[in-house]
């Protein structure tokens, strides 16, 4: 890209913004070298890494890259054999720390699959044992650590203990009193790394020794007294050892760096790469932005669009900026933008161009998921006042000097931006010229978007088919610019509602208007009229659109719960065959062992432990029976049957195994009775019947009255006026509420409580929606205040 459209669309700013974001040196220093890409392939992978950044950073945060050292030369300085300085190998150890720190993160199971990043993660060679010995060894920047080796060790204890004697020596020598006159001071110091002791200049002959240093007044001679130069050398010796064992083992850590060379290297340009991938994702949460689709075919030949949706320029305050759409391509590449001076043109320009070259840089753009973008190899801007006083250049002139740059480069593969095209000169000349260099740059193939004022622009855009008018809305009543970009109008120009607004003689408008050519003020009506019709038709869109999402969120909900349902249905039905398959198991296990010992009892005659034996088997089957009993969910009927309601021929419906019969026989006085299922005749109890209505209209007799009356009493004396349902999910609770409803009806009760709470207003309004087709309710209503509210519902029933 020409380093011209760069500085005029503040391409930098962008890449400042991301330096900001890097975590280290090297990334940074990528991100200002960072430039747009012209390879469809490349540019996809920076995008896809680009939101794979994202996804790691919204699932779990971003990879622990910052504070990488740059240690390249380093490295290299080992592999010829230099030692490293401690600080240079704490530089190395925070790398590899660094290196094993991102290994372990990406074992997290909570990540989402993230192809790209694993791959380079995957090439990491963590160095647990290297990273641990320069740990052990090393302090900090100017201490090694005692235990860095043995030898080490036993120096350094040997310097202690020869400090001790030399301070020894010489606290016995200032404490002295013959030698406590000749001191100025009783006390031990170091000059030069020797210790050595104060004494007045006068009798400097009474302590022999060697003078290190004197007194800026000349008054104290620092003398080593002569009983302690030994043990002052012998100390010396010992501080020389010291350092060439540490001189030992900075060589032999960075001989051991120098072996895993490749290794090192390799890792620190990963890192670097990931850090970089870090900055990215960054940005595009900062920006609150998203990775567009691209566009394969060629920008000029029909195929690729440029369709910018909600696009917001990436430099301005993203609670502030109004979002724009832009389209280019497909049936027009040319689009004319007209409207008021700061109403928001020329940022239209820029935020095409700049999103367009945030896109080709594989950065993600502030504008919503569903825009695309074809791949540009050429961004041309023409854009702001190009006055030139150092080359004696007019505005018209300096644009012009770039225009016919851009001309002369431009092709089917360019997007070109130009700001008040035509502008500078004489209104006639200048709009023709603007007509003619836009049918030159169409013929090349370019996409184009200008800006201007004259009608003449806006008449070619309405007359060539390759062409589309644009306008900046502006608010006539506040005297303000809305910065929406609305396509397919031209904009009409508002001087004389401006200057009406603002108190100027309605004579001198309508001395203006009747200047005006007829066609001119013919054409301004003719486009004050489409404005008014395109506003009409946008808000009609708008509201489709929002319904059109209203019903598309409602039906993934009723999507969601079926599958659900559906899943939870299947798990129970699981459950229940492997119920019933270990009941029948255990059935025939016991039925096997209770035949063989009847067979067994038949076969031997008169046993005297017969009666005993038999009611052992009795007992058994009796257990199996409570056992199996209690593991098996039985269906109740919610309309029992009574007796009196039963006649032959009846179809009814068995509960317990949820099947379709016949009545064969009525119930006697235990309640038992036959029904014929298929060529089955099963016995039943009459409290495992549901009757089924199948349109015969059949009355009860009166005592059935009677006895549902009956039933109702007891309900009404066991039924609670409300139920509680906080804290279930909503399926649970309906089938709660539901089964409420039918106890409540039988029971007389005429107005009951649903206590539900307030919340998130999923319970709320799933009973709501329920109740509404209950055939017992009468009406509903939400509680009053001191009932709680929209946290309960109040339901009347039917009598």
């Amino acid at each position: 890209m020409n380093a011209k459209t760069l500085a005029v669309l503040e391409y930098d700013k962008i890449k400042e913004m991301l330096m900001a974001e890097a975590g280290c040196e090297a990334s940074r220093k990528m991100a200002s070298e960072l430039a747009p890409l012209t390879e469809v392939r490349d540019i996809q992978y920076e995008l896809r890494s680009t939101s794979e950044a994202v996804d790691l950073i919204v699932r779990k945060g971003p990879l622990p890259t910052g504070g990488l050292y740059e240690i390249d030369r380093q490295l290299h300085m080992t592999r010829k054999g230099g030692s490293l300085t401690m600080g240079e190998l704490l530089q190395v150890h925070y790398d590899l720390r660094i290196t094993g720190q991102v290994v372990t993160f990406m074992k997290s199971e909570e990540l989402p699959a993230l192809p790209l990043i694993r791959s380079m993660t995957e090439l990491l060679v963590p160095l647990p044992e290297l990273a641990a010995e320069i740990d052990r060894c090393i302090l900090s920047e100017d201490e090694m650590a005692d235990n860095a080796s043995p030898a080490l060790r036993d120096i350094r204890r040997s310097i202690a203990r020869q400090n001790e004697a030399v301070r020894n020596r010489l606290s016995k020598i200032i404490s002295s009193a013959e030698n406590r006159p000749y001191l100025q001071d009783a006390l031990v110091t170091q000059r030069n790394g020797r210790y050595v002791i104060p004494v007045k200049q006068e009798h400097r002959s009474r302590v022999p020794g060697l003078i290190h240093d004197q007194s800026k007044g000349g008054q104290t001679l620092f003398i080593e007294p002569q009983a302690v130069v030994e043990l002052n050398n012998e100390l010396r010796e010992l501080e020389l050892k010291e350092q060439q064992e540490i001189a030992r083992i900075l060589a032999e850590l960075s001989d051991r760096v120098a072996e895993r060379f490749h290794e090192i290297r390799s890792n620190l340009r990963l890192l670097k790469r990931l850090d970089f991938l870090m900055a990215k994702g960054k940005l595009s949460r900062r920006m609150h932005a998203e990775e567009p689709h691209l566009e394969a075919g060629e920008p000029g030949q029909g195929e690729a669009v440029l369709n910018l949706i909600a696009a917001r320029h990436p430099l301005l305050d993203p609670h502030k900026a109004v979002p724009i759409d832009v389209r280019l391509g497909g049936s027009y590449h040319s689009l004319i933008i007209t409207g008021p001076n700061t109403g928001g043109k020329t940022v239209s320009l820029k935020t095409t161009g700049l999103l367009a070259l945030m896109a080709q840089s594989g950065l993600h753009i502030p504008a919503s998921s569903e825009s695309t973008l074809p791949v540009f190899r050429e961004v041309y801007a023409d854009i702001g006042d190009e006055q030139s006083i150092e080359q004696s250049l007019s505005t018209f002139s300096s644009h012009m000097k770039n225009l016919v740059g851009i001309i002369a480069a431009a092709d089917e593969q360019s997007l070109v931006l130009l700001d008040e095209l035509g502008a500078g000169t004489d209104p006639t000349e200048g709009a023709a010229l603007a007509i003619a260099i836009l049918e030159k740059l169409s013929a090349a193939g370019a996409m184009i978007m200008a800006t201007t004022h004259y009608n003449e622009l806006k008449k070619y855009a309405l007359s060539s088919p390759d062409v589309e008018n644009a306008a900046m809305e502006f608010d006539v009543e506040t005297l303000s610019p809305t910065y929406h970009l609305l396509t397919g109008i031209p904009g009409k120009s508002n001087a004389f509602e401006i200057s009406r607004k603002l108190g100027l003689d309605h004579t001198v408008i309508d001395r203006a208007s009747d200047l005006i050519e007829g066609r001119d003020l013919e054409f301004e009506n003719v486009i004050a009229a489409i404005e008014d019709d395109k506003k009409a038709a946008e808000a009609e869109r708008l509201e489709a659109a929002r319904m059109t999402e209203e019903i598309r969120k409602k039906l993934e909900t009723v999507e969601t719960r079926e599958r659900e349902l559906a899943e939870k249905r299947e798990k129970e039905l699981e459950k229940a065959r492997e119920e019933a398959r270990e009941i029948l198991r255990e059935a025939r296990e016991t039925a096997r062992d209770v035949q063989k010992e009847l067979k067994e009892l038949a076969k031997g005659g008169i046993d005297p432990d017969r009666n005993r034996r038999l009611e052992k088997n009795r007992e058994r089957l009796r257990e199996l029976e409570k056992k199996n009993a209690s593991r098996t969910v039985r269906q109740v009927s919610s309309e029992p049957v009574a007796a009196e309601d039963l006649a032959i021929g009846d179809r009814v419906k068995v509960m317990h195994i949820g099947q379709n019969g016949e009545v064969i026989s009525l119930p006697d006085e235990k309640g038992n009775l036959q029904v014929a299922i298929g060529a089955m005749r099963v016995n039943v109890k009459l409290a495992d019947l549901m009757l089924i209505n199948e349109g015969k209209d059949r009355k009860p007799p009166a005592k059935a009255t009677a006895h549902v009356g009956s039933l109702g009493m007891s309900k009404a004396r066991t039924v609670s006026p409300e139920i509680n349902v906080q804290g279930e999910n909503l399926e649970d609770a309906l089938m709660d509420v539901e089964k409420y409803l039918d106890d409540v009806y039988i029971a007389g009760l005429e107005r009951v409580t649903v206590i539900h709470g307030r919340g998130e207003g999923i319970l709320k309004n799933g009973i709501r929606r329920m109740l509404k087709s209950n055939k017992y309710v009468k009406s509903f209503a939400a509680g009053r205040y001191d009932e709680g509210g929209e946290g309960v519902t109040i339901v009347t029933m039917k009598k």
